[in-house]
């Protein structure tokens, strides 16, 4: 039964730090690139778009040019913000000696 204690301890200790990651990357930004920096898109921790910037080059292209590197830009946003929290989910759970598929109820 000290297993099962220890266990349910250290879930509890991951659901407080799983609330406070949520908080950071709810203030995270990150800024995704396209078509060498001509394109540059800002999303928020919780995938909300803060900004886009265009360069002044860019707006002599074609129109679906621009939409595809606007995309593409958007597209490195979200791979970065997704990165982020497996790196902070890794962090987390490193030395847990979770059991295998083990899948926390939060």
């Amino acid at each position: 039964m000290t297993d099962m204690n220890q266990l349910l301890k250290q879930a509890k200790q991951m659901q407080e730090q799983m609330q406070k990651a949520q908080e950071e990357a709810a203030k995270k930004i990150v800024i995704g690139e396209s078509g060498a920096g001509l394109v540059k898109v800002h999303l928020g921790g919780h995938y909300d778009a803060r900004n886009v910037e265009l360069s002044a080059e860019l707006m002599q292209e074609d129109k679906e040019i621009i939409e595809d590197l606007i995309a593409a830009a958007i597209n490195d946003a979200v791979k970065k913000l997704e990165d982020d929290k497996r790196e902070t989910m890794g962090a987390m759970t490193s030395g847990m000696n979770l059991p295998e598929g083990f899948k926390f109820p939060f």
